[in-house]
């Protein structure tokens, strides 16, 4: 048995549209002057809202607003967010006979709608969110803790350097992907254990026969 650790923005839900058209809003709001461009995003050596946020120039006494803000968008949106093609069938084919989770920067509560939208809320475990405590280090380690899986048979995937990062920080296999939010170049200097191009790639190095 082994433990999947997923990303969810830029791995799971391609929401790299509405996290640009989010941070717009927030920044027109909060009076940031200055327009949110797809660099602000993809150029991020730590993948999360609160570092897209002094991205775009948000001032550090507004950060918490802008995250608590953005993440309250993805939540009021009628539809979650789409999946990536071609994910919802080797999801469900990992699912059988691994035991799968997810760490993001983004909340509990926006990946569980987005699971149960597409019909894979009974693929996952459990989503460790923003809103609960600790780093994505930490959270790796508690979920290897709470499934008693070895380091070895542990892998976190992930669209960034800083996820990438975190899993050589945690000790556990680092599967980078390059259909996410991060330019590919800025994920291999991360020098994850694997890069993968498509999500059909993720049943050969996961579930290989």
């Amino acid at each position: 048995m082994q433990l999947i650790l997923f990303d969810f923005d830029g791995v799971l839900a391609d929401t790299f549209s509405d996290m640009i058209q989010f941070a717009q809003e927030t920044c027109d709001e909060l009076g940031v002057n200055h327009t949110v461009k797809s660099a602000d995003l993809s150029n991020l050596e730590v993948m999360s809202f609160a570092t897209f946020g002094k991205a775009c120039e948000v001032p550090m006494t507004l950060i918490d607003e802008f995250v608590r803000r953005c993440t309250g968008k993805f939540a009021k949106k009628e539809v979650p967010p789409p999946i990536f093609d071609g994910l919802p069938n080797v999801i469900r084919e990992l699912s059988e006979e691994n035991t799968l989770a997810v760490v993001t920067g983004n909340t509990t509560e926006n990946v569980n709608s987005f699971l149960v939208h597409h019909g894979l809320q009974d693929c996952f475990c459990m989503v460790y969110g923003v809103d609960l405590p600790g780093s994505k280090v930490d959270k790796i380690r508690i979920a290897q803790e709470q499934f008693k899986i070895a380091n070895r048979s542990v892998f976190f995937v992930g669209d960034s350097l800083s996820d990438i990062q975190a899993a050589q920080k945690a000790n556990v296999i680092g599967v980078g992907v390059s259909w996410g939010h991060q330019n590919l170049e800025m994920l291999a200097r991360g020098k994850p254990d694997v890069i993968i191009h498509a999500p059909a790639e993720l049943l050969e190095v996961l579930n290989p026969r």
